[in-house]
C-alpha cells in the first residue's frame, strides 16, 4: 500500500485523497489550519451557515459533477443567479444588457460606449500583434469605453496593480471566446451557447458550500485516510520525498501531493538553484479581508452578489447571504453582508485593526445607500492571506522554469489547486486537478496538470447530464471577470 501525503484540505487536497483512499493508498493529509475546505469552507454566524464570499459550481465534466452531486446528495437547491454592477449609485445587470446600459449610463454615454465598441472592430482588424495585458485584451473585446466603466476600477482594486501591468492570460483564461457582442446576442436570446461567464442558474448546498468538503473528509477517514488538523507543513525533507515540520521532526511518504502556496514550497526545498529562486521571489499573491454585517433588516437587495466597479468605494464585492440557500435565516429579520477588500502583506489596509476595518466598512456601505437606514447589530473581520495569484504582466517567464524544475528534480511531488499551482482556479478546476493527480499518481494516466484551466475544454469530455444542470459550463467562485 503507497503512502501518500497531501498538503492542504482544500477542494484539491481532499479530492486528491479522496479519490487515491478509494483506489486503495494510504492518505494523510496535512492541513495547517483547524478546519477542511480551504477557501470553500462554511462556518455558522448569526443564526445562519455563510461561506468565504461568494462560491457558485457548475460543470460540464462528467467526473466533478458526478462527485460534487453525489456528496451534495438532495440538500442542495437551485439558485436563479442575480449578480450586478453598482457603478456610481445605478446598478448595471452583469452581463451587460444594452438596454439597461443605455437607462443607467443615459443616450450620450451609452452612445460613446457603443461608439468606441464599433470603432475597436475594426481597429482589431489592423492589428497583428497578440494582447499583452489584461487591458490589451478586454480593450480588444468590448472597447476602451466599456472597458473603463466597467472593468478598470474593479480588476485594479483586486490586483492591486494597473491594468496595463496584468497579464492577458488572465483576461484569457477567466473570459475565453466573450465579447460585448456575446453578451448582446445572449441578452435577446440569439446566443446559441451559453458562455460560462452567463450562466444563471447554479446549485448550492443548503448547508453552505464547505459541506461537501466536509463530507469528503468523512468518506476519507471511513476509507482509513487520516486528517491532521491544525498541523502546518514547513517545506520537503532531504529524504524526499517526506514532510518537514515545524518542531523538527520529518516524515516519509512515497508520493507528496502539496496544494500549499508555491512560493512557499519553493523557498523550502533543499538547494533550490538560485535563479529559481530569484523567479519564485517576482511571484506574489493578493489577500483578502471580508467584513460581515449583520443588519436589521432582511430585504436589502436581490443580488446573491454585487461587484463594486465605483472608484470612490475602497470595497470590490458585496455578498448578501439572505439570499443563499444556507444564508437564509428561518425566522430572522436581519440579513448578513460581507464585504470585500484586497490588499499586499505590507498594505496599510492588512496591519489595520478589525475595529478599523468594521469602521470603513459601515461607513462606505452606509454610503451607498444600500442600508436604506437599517441598523448594524454586530459584525466580525475574517482575514484570508494569499488567495490570488497574481498574473503580472510576464508572469509566465517566471513561472516556466520553476515548473520545469520540479518537473525535473522532484518525481514524487505533485502540484495542485489555486495556490499549489499559482492558478486562478475555480472551485471545478481543483476538484478536477484532484481527480487527475490521483489518476497520475495510480499509474492510470499521464495527465498534464499544469494545463488544467488554461486548457481545460480538453479535459471536456461531455455535458453534465444531472436533471439540475441546463447548461454546459464550468464555473464557481469567481471575479467578475
Amino acid at each position: 500500500m503507497k503512502r501518500v501525503a497531501i498538503i492542504g484540505a482544500g477542494p484539491a487536497g481532499l479530492t486528491a485523497a479522496y479519490q487515491l483512499a478509494a483506489k486503495g493508498f494510504h492518505v494523510e493529509i496535512f492541513e495547517a489550519a483547524p478546519y477542511v475546505g480551504g477557501m470553500a469552507r462554511s462556518f455558522p454566524l448569526w443564526d445562519a451557515i455563510v461561506d468565504i464570499g461568494p462560491h457558485r459550481f457548475l460543470s460540464s465534466d462528467p467526473k466533478v459533477s458526478q462527485l460534487w452531486y453525489g456528496l451534495a446528495g438532495e440538500d442542495y437547491k437551485m439558485v436563479e443567479r442575480l449578480t450586478r454592477i453598482l457603478y456610481r449609485g445605478c446598478f448595471f445587470a452583469y452581463p451587460l444588457r444594452p438596454l439597461d446600459v443605455l437607462r443607467n449610463l443615459g443616450l450620450t454615454e451609452a452612445v460613446r460606449c457603443a461608439l468606441s465598441y464599433v470603432r475597436q472592430l475594426f481597429t482589431n482588424k489592423k492589428m497583428d500583434l497578440p494582447a499583452r495585458s489584461f487591458e490589451d485584451w478586454v480593450v480588444r473585446a468590448f472597447g476602451r469605453r466599456l472597458y473603463e466603466v466597467f472593468f478598470k476600477d474593479y480588476s485594479e482594486k483586486l490586483w492591486g496593480i494597473p491594468c496595463s501591468e496584468l497579464d492577458a492570460d488572465f483576461a484569457a483564461q477567466r473570459i475565453q471566446r466573450f465579447s460585448l457582442g456575446s453578451a448582446v446576442l445572449s441578452a435577446f436570446g440569439l446566443e446559441k451557447r451559453m458562455h460560462k461567464t452567463l450562466v444563471h442558474r447554479f446549485p448550492h448546498p443548503l448547508q453552505g458550500a464547505g459541506i461537501i468538503y466536509e463530507r469528503m473528509a468523512e468518506k476519507i477517514r471511513e476509507m482509513g485516510g487520516i486528517i491532521h488538523l491544525g498541523r502546518p507543513v514547513v517545506g520537503l525533507s532531504e529524504m524526499t520525498p517526506g514532510l518537514c515540520f515545524p518542531d523538527g521532526t520529518t516524515q516519509a511518504f512515497d508520493h507528496v501531493v502539496s496544494t500549499m502556496p508555491l512560493t512557499q514550497l519553493c523557498l523550502a526545498l533543499p538547494g533550490l538553484p538560485t535563479s529559481i529562486r530569484e523567479s519564485v521571489g517576482c511571484l506574489t499573491y493578493r489577500n483578502t479581508i471580508l467584513v460581515y454585517l449583520k443588519i436589521g433588516r432582511p430585504d436589502l437587495f436581490p443580488d446573491q452578489w454585487l461587484y463594486v466597479q465605483s472608484p470612490e468605494l475602497r470595497f470590490g464585492r458585496l455578498t448578501n447571504f439572505r439570499n443563499w440557500p444556507s444564508g437564509f435565516p428561518a425566522g430572522k429579520d436581519h440579513s448578513i453582508l460581507a464585504m470585500e477588500y484586497w490588499c499586499d502583506d505590507g498594505d496599510e489596509r492588512w496591519k489595520s485593526s478589525d475595529g478599523e476595518l468594521i469602521r470603513l466598512g459601515i461607513e462606505e456601505l452606509v454610503s451607498t445607500g444600500l442600508l436604506g437606514g437599517a441598523p448594524v447589530l454586530d459584525s466580525l473581520v475574517l482575514r484570508v492571506p494569499k488567495c490570488y495569484p497574481v498574473y503580472r504582466k510576464g508572469y509566465r517567464t517566471w513561472l516556466d522554469p520553476i515548473t520545469q524544475h520540479l518537473k525535473s528534480h522532484y518525481a514524487h511531488l505533485t502540484l495542485i489547486g489555486r495556490y499549489g499551482t499559482f492558478k486562478y482556479n475555480n472551485q471545478d478546476h481543483s476538484i478536477l486537478m484532484g481527480i487527475l493527480a490521483a489518476e497520475n499518481i495510480a499509474g492510470e494516466a499521464n495527465h498534464d496538470l499544469w494545463a488544467i484551466n488554461t486548457d481545460y475544454e480538453k479535459y471536456q469530455e461531455g455535458s453534465c447530464n444531472h436533471s439540475s444542470c441546463t447548461v454546459t459550463s464550468s464555473e464557481s467562485r469567481e471575479s467578475r471577470t
